[in-house]
């Protein structure tokens, strides 16, 4: 079994580190079993809006910031950070490079397939450009049904039942309106057009998505709170949606105790060899 899966480009998104929801172990194990010659994480990787409320930083997400930073050093990744909505305090910077590690606005990707516009997507949410109070007003709630969704999934656990995403659900449903009123599809494929793209790469939604949008590739990346995705390009120029379930067959978590914590958590043991 390989110890590692190494492709071209690796794009993911909403992350979320620092709040309690966030997949951390995970998406920590995914970019430990994996190499590529550039990293693009787009978007929402640290959700300053629940930190600012608070939040919830542990050692593990301290983890994912050491697991990008030895990628720039030791497998001379390029990493390139697209600003979000939840870190937004980063546009007043904007652009910003450090050698192996660049933060922008937006970004062509130039591979085999072609131009790729990388954009995280928040500009074409009507309710997160036009009324951020209720951008805000919608983050809480759905924080809320998270909660409420660890209850109601422990529940069914203890019925013998298997999970299901209430959260994910509600929040479909709520997304798909939003994205209805302000053509967000139809919005991010014109603008890929206008930048002379075959193709754009995007995420905000948490809904992991492979079409076309006409002559546009679609993708979305997803997230790490419940769908747990991500996009890679492999050398070929061919781009694959992978999801975690399935990547963890080929790459299986341990159960390890971690001596940091005393908990019982997911800790990769050669994570000094990512």
């Amino acid at each position: 079994m390989k110890s590692r899966l190494h492709v071209r480009t690796v794009i993911l998104s909403d992350v979320h580190l620092g709040t309690a929801e966030c997949k951390v172990r995970e998406v920590n194990h995914f970019l430990r079993h994996i190499r590529c010659d550039k990293l693009i994480l787009n978007g929402d990787i640290i959700d300053g809006w629940q930190l600012k409320r608070g939040g919830q930083w542990t050692k593990a997400h301290t983890r994912f910031i050491r697991i990008v930073l030895k990628k720039i050093e030791k497998r001379d990744t390029e990493v390139i950070y697209l600003r979000g909505n939840h870190d937004d305090i980063l546009a007043s910077f904007l652009p910003l490079d450090f050698e192996n590690l660049r933060i922008v606005e937006d970004y062509i990707h130039e591979g085999p397939a072609g131009r790729y516009l990388v954009l995280h997507g928040d500009v074409f949410d009507t309710v997160t450009k036009n009324f951020v109070f209720l951008a805000h007003l919608g983050d809480w709630g759905y924080r809320l049904l998270l909660k409420i969704n660890r209850a109601y999934n422990a529940w069914r656990a203890w019925r013998g039942k298997e999970y299901w995403s209430l959260s994910k659900a509600i929040k479909a449903r709520v997304k798909e309106a939003v994205s209805h009123v302000s053509n967000f599809e139809d919005h991010i494929a014109q603008l890929a057009r206008e930048r002379g793209c075959v193709g754009v790469m995007c995420g905000h939604i948490h809904t992991a998505a492979d079409k076309h949008l006409g002559d546009i590739h679609y993708l979305n990346s997803g997230d790490w709170v419940e769908s747990l995705t991500a996009i890679v390009e492999h050398w070929d120029g061919r781009y694959e949606l992978v999801d975690f379930v399935s990547f963890s067959r080929q790459f299986p978590m341990e159960e390890q105790m971690d001596l940091e914590t005393g908990e019982e958590t997911r800790i990769e043991a050669a994570e000094l060899d990512t």
